[in-house]
């Protein structure tokens, strides 16, 4: 797709209570306005009864801009009582990412960035350590240090929110960030903040879980992208890595697997809410690869 087409390419997200004729009534909107539909994708969730719908489209009638199907499709969305978005598929989203000590997420994520497989803009880079701050000014990127204690915590949020407001971040990422937010952060970051966390079966919690896969002889090692919320590591799941193992691998070997799988998952996960291809349902996601 040439650059010029790629400008004129928009996605509408919506969601609202199943009822019969929905696609037909955006669709015919769409048409009826010039634009030609080149990807088109719809589920509905018998369990809550919602329903859920993305469409690609760009617009070829020259008449008509995305400001002006923006101020008629209110109309179409008060028909369902959707929830709706349209947006500029060109348009690279705002993210901020937090980070610790552990680089190798931060690192696949800008190396991504580089090679144009990630459609976002770093606007800044946020950490309670010092540790990654060389690494993040060679690439030209704002640093931010934000240590936190158990007397500064509080304060440090609201920092951190100040800072997502200033930047204009429309997505948080914690990039192996080793702080547990509080619930009032998560609540305000609800549906835009992803963190990554590793996953096994049998899991293991608490200090060097690796090392407590490795005793019990694990087969698989895991990781999970999720939406962050109030409940540690329980929040929606956007995507989700796994690589087999055996008893050839100690510790170490295990350690090693296991960033492979957190910058996999972490990375797609990323991608696919930078597309705006996930849905929140509840406490899980529709997601339209």
């Amino acid at each position: 797709m040439n650059k010029q087409k790629e400008r004129n390419e928009f996605v509408l997200k919506a969601t609202c209570v199943a009822d019969s004729g929905i696609v037909s009534v955006v669709t015919t909107f769409l048409a009826e306005r010039g634009c030609y539909i080149s990807e088109l994708a719809q589920f509905d969730e018998e369990e809550s009864g919602n329903f859920f719908m993305r469409a690609r489209f760009h617009i070829e009638n020259e008449t008509h801009e995305l400001a002006d199907l923006k101020a008629q499709f209110p109309e179409v969305a008060e028909q369902f009582k959707m929830q709706w978005e349209m947006v500029t598929v060109s348009a690279p989203m705002k993210a901020l990412i937090m980070v610790s000590k552990f680089d190798h997420c931060l690192a696949d994520l800008l190396y991504r960035l580089q090679k144009g497989e990630l459609n976002m803009e770093i606007t800044a880079v946020v950490s309670n350590h010092k540790d990654l701050r060389p690494m993040i000014e060679r690439e030209g990127i704002r640093f931010i240090y934000l240590p936190v204690t158990k007397e500064n915590k509080l304060s440090q949020e609201e920092a951190l929110l100040d800072i997502v407001e200033e930047t204009g971040a429309e997505l948080v990422v914690l990039a192996r960030y080793m702080q547990i937010l509080s619930d009032g952060l998560c609540q305000k970051l609800s549906g835009r903040a992803i963190n990554i966390h590793h996953s096994f079966l049998p899991g293991f919690k608490g200090a060097k879980p690796y090392h407590q896969a490795h005793t019990r002889g694990v087969k698989l090692i895991g990781a999970t992208a999720h939406y962050v919320t109030s409940d540690l590591d329980e929040g929606p799941i956007i995507e989700q890595s796994v690589q087999p193992v055996d008893h050839t691998y100690d510790a170490n070997k295990l350690v090693a697997v296991g960033r492979d799988t957190e910058t996999v998952a972490l990375a797609n996960a990323v991608k696919l809410h930078t597309e705006h291809r996930v849905f929140l349902d509840g406490n899980k996601t529709i997601i339209f690869k």
